[in-house]
């Protein structure tokens, strides 16, 4: 796991939060790599679940939203986790993940209480109990408070999802694992509606496009193991959840979920609310609240196990080197383009030519002509870069029967071969 926060920090993929005044827990920065790589996990997940399927639409609901929909929710009351404090060190622990002494100093914890981990905040000018409100703890509800709005607009038929991507806040008592557990995460729910008899074929649909999501971008079916979640273990709203859990670096955890919510959140709302989130089939005339399947996936956890899936040490040409294996749909770069040698005016000027002409179709091409070819290699290697483009003295014709062909070297192998400049794009998309 150090390795692999190591290489983030170094390469510019994650960087601590607020690192110059010293840190702040819970809070990581991603750096120009890591926001490709976090902006393409979240792009295909969109194209698959929202832009390729005919039953999905996408919402971006706000973050503050009005206290009443999280008291309907349950999370005033029930979001929560059991605290203990040392009496010795004062440092606070969630109770179900220390033993019976802290694990700091060695001091007896006190009673275990319950913590409610919402951020509160104020709204205005005037504090007050009517001023209250939270930032969001997830972004599902942003999404149920609009479902009467989707069916206003679109009418759509059941059954049908609704999308949202977008951050979320926790007050988390022990932030821990890098970015697995944090403050402020970034989620990708779906919210899919269904008629009451049907969960469970919707239940065990989403089940797959889960596995299949995950399998797409680089997440080693082997590592991905599902649990069934014990009813006093399921969350308020939930009749039935599959955790998928990953082996991540620092043990099996939690990497994505699936949840029956039944009708609890359209009804809670609906009582709250007044509003009427019933569902009118105009086929048969019936009039009913839909149920609810959900599959969440949490953007930061999901980074977390393709940096992990990724990383590989091995040898090459009798040399040790370290470099991601990421497939070329998430990699933050897609191909970097060299001149041979940098203090050829040719040379810089053709493989400039080459590298315009491939950015205008891809943009997630690099330009590096740091250092010699061999460091060129490992930095890419290092960074995840699938393909190195080299354009050489045979690019400009020094052999007549090589103008305008390149080398492309592939990270994995290390092995090199010549095509033209003109196959580069269907080569590398």
């Amino acid at each position: 796991m150090e390795k692999i926060v190591s290489l983030c920090k170094r390469r510019g993929f994650i960087y601590p939060g607020s690192e110059i005044y010293g840190g702040l827990s819970g809070t990581w920065d991603y750096g120009p790599l890591g926001v490709e790589l976090k902006n393409n996990i979240k792009q295909l997940w969109w194209r698959t679940f929202v832009q390729e399927r005919d039953d999905m639409c996408g919402v971006d609901a706000a973050i503050l939203m009005s206290p009443e929909v999280w008291k309907a929710s349950g999370h005033v009351d029930g979001f929560q986790d059991p605290l203990v404090e040392c009496a010795k060190c004062k440092r606070r622990f969630r109770a179900d993940q220390v033993a019976d002494t802290c694990p700091e100093c060695g001091g007896k914890f006190g009673e275990v209480r319950q913590f409610n981990m919402m951020f509160k905040t104020q709204i205005g000018a005037a504090e007050g109990e009517g001023s209250i409100s939270y930032l969001r703890p997830e972004t599902a509800g942003g999404i149920f408070v609009n479902f009467k709005n989707i069916i206003d607009s679109f009418h759509p038929k059941l059954p049908f999802g609704i999308a949202q991507i977008g951050k979320a806040f926790r007050n988390e008592i022990a932030p821990r694992d890098f970015i697995f557990r944090v403050r402020e995460m970034e989620q990708m729910e779906i919210e899919y509606f269904v008629r009451p008899q049907e969960w469970e074929q919707g239940f065990e649909s989403w089940r797959n496009a889960t596995r299949g999501f995950m399998e797409s971008i680089g997440v080693p079916r082997e590592h991905v193991h599902e649990l069934e979640v014990a009813p006093e273990d399921r969350a308020h709203y939930s009749k039935r959840t599959i955790d998928f859990e990953f082996d991540f670096p620092f043990g099996r955890k939690e990497l994505c979920g699936l949840a029956y919510r039944t009708d609890f959140d359209l009804s809670a709302h609906a009582k709250a609310s007044g509003a009427d989130l019933t569902y009118l089939d105009d086929a048969t005339g019936e009039r009913f609240t839909p149920h609810v399947i959900e599959p969440s996936f949490g953007v930061d956890r999901t980074v977390l196990a393709l940096l992990a899936s990724a990383y590989t040490e091995d040898e090459l040409g009798g040399e040790p080197r370290t470099y991601l294996k990421f497939n070329s749909a998430v990699a933050p770069v897609k191909a970097a383009v060299f001149p041979l040698l940098k203090n050829k005016p040719e040379l810089v000027a053709k493989a400039r030519e080459v590298y315009l002409m491939l950015k205008k179709q891809i943009p997630q091409v690099m330009w590096d002509d740091n250092g010699n070819i061999g460091k060129r290699y490992r930095r890419q290697d290092e960074i995840g870069t699938p393909y190195c483009i080299t354009i050489d003295f045979d690019t400009l014709g020094e052999t007549a029967s090589l103008k305008d062909t390149v080398t492309i070297r592939n990270r994995d192998t290390g092995e090199q071969e010549r095509v033209s400049v003109d196959s580069l794009v269907s080569r590398i998309a």
